[in-house]
């Protein structure tokens, strides 16, 4: 089902008071081909007196372009420090588009995000997609090739962040065997016991990962309550806001 399109105060918001946008999607990880789309990805700062109204900023916005999607920096915070593998993945992105001065200091939040939680997010989405190709596999004899690529590039993005402490998503020289996954070139069992030893890796690299057991949200907190009363005062500068 396509999305309907956002509304003109939605619009607005991505517009106007966007601080971070970037693309995402296999032309962020290095997997891109000629056919690949562009995934757009951005965080807003919904004005702080919107939220004095009875109908609340909106925590996210499909569009208004094609393939792209943004969220309210607070929910965008929320999922962050619950270690979503999506989200994490946005906040790394080597393709910046836009970035104003609250974006450059979310981006410098970075390690604040990361702690050993991730491996279980990240194993819980795995496991998600695993079960999707098993069940193409039964019913169709093959999977869907292209998300068996990313599932495996997922993993090895887990594995190597429990390992080094940073998270890099392009995937440099493991480029060209994943895309002959993509591409089928690679069988099935072949593929599997690639997805079980990386999910093994992962586990022994959790054991003794140099990440914090949690994310530092008393950061991420202040961090928050200072970019709100900001945009508070900035609406109305002659009202103390404490």
């Amino acid at each position: 089902m396509t999305a309907p399109p956002p509304d003109d105060q939605q619009t607005a918001l991505v517009r106007d008071h966007t601080i971070y946008s970037c693309v995402m999607g296999s032309r962020a990880f290095g997997l891109a081909t000629d056919a690949s789309d562009t995934d757009r990805r951005g965080i807003f700062l919904a004005p702080t007196p919107l939220y004095w109204r009875f109908d609340k900023p909106p925590t996210h916005i499909e569009g208004p372009l094609d393939e792209q999607f943004s969220w309210e920096l607070e929910r965008f915070c929320e999922l962050a420090l619950r270690a979503n593998p999506n989200i994490l993945e946005c906040l790394h992105s080597p393709l910046v588009e836009h970035i104003d001065d609250t974006g450059r200091e979310l981006l410098t939040l970075r390690p604040a995000f990361l702690s050993r939680q991730a491996h279980d997010t990240f194993a819980r989405y795995a496991l998600g997609q695993r079960k999707k190709l098993d069940a193409d596999v039964r019913t169709h004899g093959a999977p869907r090739w292209k998300h068996a690529m990313h599932l495996l590039r997922l993993l090895m993005s887990c594995r190597d962040l429990l390992r080094t402490g940073e998270l890099v998503i392009d995937v440099g020289e493991a480029r060209d065997d994943l895309l002959a996954v993509k591409h089928g070139e690679v069988p099935w069992p072949e593929v599997e016991a690639r997805m079980n030893r990386l999910a093994a890796e992962a586990a022994e690299a959790d054991a003794k990962s140099p990440l914090p057991t949690e994310p530092d949200r008393a950061r991420v907190a202040d961090f928050l309550f200072r970019v709100r009363r900001a945009s508070a005062l900035q609406s109305d500068p002659d009202h103390q806001v404490v």
